[in-house]
Order: structure tokens, then C-alpha cells, then sequence
């Protein structure tokens, strides 16, 4: 499966898919035109859902059909991403379209900035706009929450969307070259739109929920494992007590996954995170992770960015080092 392309590896072309990242972000203006990927993978759910996910029909069909959603999604985005390799390899200076679709599916910056800005209005002193930045990377209510509350949640996103939202997707490009990289942005965009225990999605998400698990198990792990390294350079953080924190604290979380990146952060800063939160329809009772104070603060955000570029940088390297060993 994986060819030189024109004489770049694929170590090379994650390499530059992960700098141009870092550097250049999304290009925003770029898919106020073309739709990205995700997005379409998003509509394609959508009509989907509302084909298949009929409420009288009986738990049992439902769950049937959240399989075979499951199937089509993520099957037909490791097909499409096999044919997007084979055409890499036959086309001069091919490894450049690979380059791209690892890029465009990669949010290294673009977590940064969404992060960022919650800081930064907390920092200006305007908790509604902080309020207004956190709701665009969680999903519960913000408008039930204090200053302190907001930055954990920005925390916290920035802790778990590092291991879903990077370190996953490399791993699975690793492993299995853009297949396993098409296939796992299906599921987890499947897990974030149908992945749900409502009424509504407990029976026809259920696949996508469990099968995500499985697809972050391995780089949850390597998640937490990068944050407790990312705290050993910076003296304000404690790379010891990450560690004793996440072998805790992990499994307490309600995610099977989540709690490792989270606990691992938590106990770096010396910050508990966690707790009971309010999403649209539901209040969960969740328990605290970490040892150290909830009045986490916009100093604490910043922090936590540190860290997470530090992890970026470790988790690049090792994917690098991994594919460079594979092609010997």
C-alpha cells in the first residue's frame, strides 16, 4: 500500500502535513467554497439519520440500520481514501495530494486557536464572550457557567481533542495509510452526530458509540502518555504527578477514553477537572478527576496550550520515527 510517491515517503508527507498545519492552519476562506471533508461526511449522516432512524420503528431495526450506517460511512471512506492513495502513487508529484488530505484532516491549529480565544476574552474580563468562544469546542450549556467553569471545559476540550482529534488520526495513518485515516474521521464524526444516549440515538448510534471506542483505544492512551512527557521541560508543571494522576483517575471517567488525556492534563496543572456539567436536555453527574484546585483560570488555558503544542510536537515525532522504521 505504501509507495515512494515520487520520491517522497509517507514519513515525509506527514511530516509536511503536519508542519503546514502547525503553520498555515485551515484555510477558512477556501471552504466557504469547498465544503471540507468533514462536513460533507456530516450531510451525508444527516440524510442518512433521517432516512433510517424512524421513531416507530422498533429498537431492534434501528440498531440494525445504526450498523449498517456505521458500514456504509466508514467503509466507503476507506475505499475512497485507498483510490486517493492508488492515484497519488501513479501521478507525478502525487505524495502531494496525500499531503493534503492528511493536512485537512489534522486540526492541530485550529484547536490551538479555538482554545485560545477562550483565554483571551477571559483575560479582557468579557465572561460572555469567553461564555460565546468555549461553546464552539463543547457540547454542554455555557451559559450555566462561572469563570472558573469555562476554563475548565476549554481545558478539558483541549485535552480530549488533542487524542481524538490528532493523535488518533495520525495513529490510524500510520497503521493503515489514508484508509485508516478516512475511515476513522467517519466514525468519529459518526460518534459526535448519532453517538448519544437519548431517546433518539441510543439504539441507531450505538455501533458508531462503541466502535469509536475501540478506533481511540489505543491513542487515548498515547494521548495521556504525550501530556505527562509535555509537562517534564516546563517548571510549572508536574510531569510526575500527570502520571500518578491519570493511572488514578482514568478509568473514573465516563468515557472509556477521554479520562486519560483529561486526568494526564488535570494533574500536570495541578487542577481538578471534571465534575458534574449541564449539556442541552441532560444534567451528568460526573466525578472530579485530579488533585488540586477547580478555580481553574485563563493562566491555566495558556497553560494548558503549552503543554498541548509540547504533546503535538512529541506525538509528531513518534508518528515520524514509526513510519520511518516501517519503511526500512
Amino acid at each position: 500500500m505504501r509507495g515512494m510517491m515520487n520520491t517522497l515517503s509517507p514519513a515525509g508527507i506527514l511530516l509536511l502535513a503536519l508542519l503546514f498545519d502547525a503553520v498555515v492552519g485551515d484555510p477558512y476562506v477556501l471552504y466557504r467554497t469547498i465544503p471540507h471533508p468533514v462536513a460533507l461526511i456530516g450531510k451525508a449522516i444527516a440524510v442518512l439519520e433521517r432516512l433510517w432512524n424512524h421513531p416507530e420503528r422498533s429498537p431492534q431495526l434501528r440498531h440494525a440500520l445504526g450498523v449498517l450506517l456505521l458500514a456504509v460511512l466508514a467503509g466507503g471512506m476507506a475505499i475512497i481514501g485507498l483510490a486517493m492513495h492508488g492515484l497519488a502513487l501513479t501521478l507525478p508529484y502525487g505524495w502531494i495530494i496525500e499531503a493534503l488530505a492528511v493536512y485537512v484532516l489534522i486540526a492541530q491549529k485550529s484547536l490551538y486557536v479555538h482554545v485560545r480565544a477562550v483565554a483571551r476574552s477571559l483575560k479582557s474580563g468579557d465572561l460572555a464572550k469567553g461564555r460565546t468562544a468555549v461553546s464552539m469546542i463543547v457540547g454542554r450549556d455555557p451559559n450555566h457557567l462561572d469563570e472558573a467553569g469555562v476554563c475548565r471545559a476549554a481545558i478539558e476540550s483541549c485535552a480530549e481533542s488533542y487524542s481524538d482529534g490528532i493523535v488518533s488520526p495520525i495513529f490510524w495513518y500510520v497503521l493503515l495509510g489514508l484508509p485508516g485515516l478516512f475511515a476513522f474521521k467517519a466514525v468519529n464524526t459518526l460518534d459526535s452526530m448519532v453517538g448519544h444516549l437519548t431517546e433518539r440515538y441510543k439504539d441507531f448510534g450505538w455501533a458508531s458509540a462503541r466502535f469509536d471506542d475501540v478506533m481511540n483505544w489505543i491513542p487515548a492512551r498515547l494521548s495521556g502518555l504525550f501530556l505527562v512527557l509535555a509537562a517534564a521541560p516546563w517548571p510549572w508543571a508536574s510531569a510526575r504527578r500527570a502520571w500518578r494522576v491519570m493511572c488514578r483517575d482514568a478509568k473514573v471517567h465516563h468515557s472509556p477514553n477521554a479520562g486519560w488525556p483529561e486526568s494526564a492534563m488535570a494533574g500536570a496543572l495541578g487542577l481538578t477537572l471534571l465534575g458534574p456539567r449541564i449539556y442541552p436536555g441532560e444534567v451528568i453527574d460526573a466525578p472530579w478527576i485530579g488533585e488540586g484546585t477547580p478555580h481553574a483560570t485563563s493562566d491555566h488555558i495558556t497553560r494548558s496550550l503549552k503543554l498541548y503544542a509540547t504533546a503535538c510536537v512529541l506525538s509528531g515525532c513518534a508518528a515520524i520515527a514509526a513510519l520511518t522504521l516501517i519503511g526500512l
